[in-house]
């Protein structure tokens, strides 16, 4: 399912907590799906599912991110005035995490459609090192960024 944080309703937008720990279910579910795929390789994937999970991947990261740069990390800022460093640190993460989002959906397409899983370790690999990614970042934004956001 989609991430949703357009519309949100007003008290969505007094807690943004509340939308940020949504945007982290969202992001682990797709992780859980990733890894899903991974374990199944090479011979147990649902092509389906990959469809599935290449149609969602870039557009929720793609919102969350900006929900993130756009409320979040300004209101993290807000509460702790040192951690602009740390803003910038996660903003270059997401951009890294687009990108390498992008390289997945694409195999993931090409699976979904039929074709051939190459090399199933270097999937596999690749599949683990986004998911643990998404996961070490949320991880943090869970210890340091949403205890301040809760805290306005």
């Amino acid at each position: 399912e989609p991430l949703r944080t357009e519309g949100a309703g007003p008290e969505d937008i007094r807690r943004p907590a509340r939308v940020m720990q949504r945007v982290h279910e969202s992001k682990l579910a797709l992780c859980a799906a990733l890894e899903t795929i991974a374990d199944a390789l090479p011979d147990g994937v649902c092509r389906a599912e990959c469809l599935r999970i290449a149609s969602l991947l870039v557009p929720l990261l793609l919102q969350a991110h900006t929900y993130e740069d756009d409320v979040i990390f300004p209101a993290f800022v807000a509460m702790a005035p040192d951690a602009e460093p740390t803003v910038h640190r996660l903003r270059v993460e997401h951009v890294e995490d687009e990108s390498f989002a992008d390289e997945v959906t694409e195999i993931l397409l090409g699976i979904g459609h039929g074709e051939p899983i190459a090399n199933a370790e270097a999937l596999g690999f690749m599949l683990r090192g986004l998911f643990e990614t998404l996961r070490r970042h949320i991880a943090f934004e869970r210890e340091h960024v949403l205890p301040a956001i809760l805290a306005s």
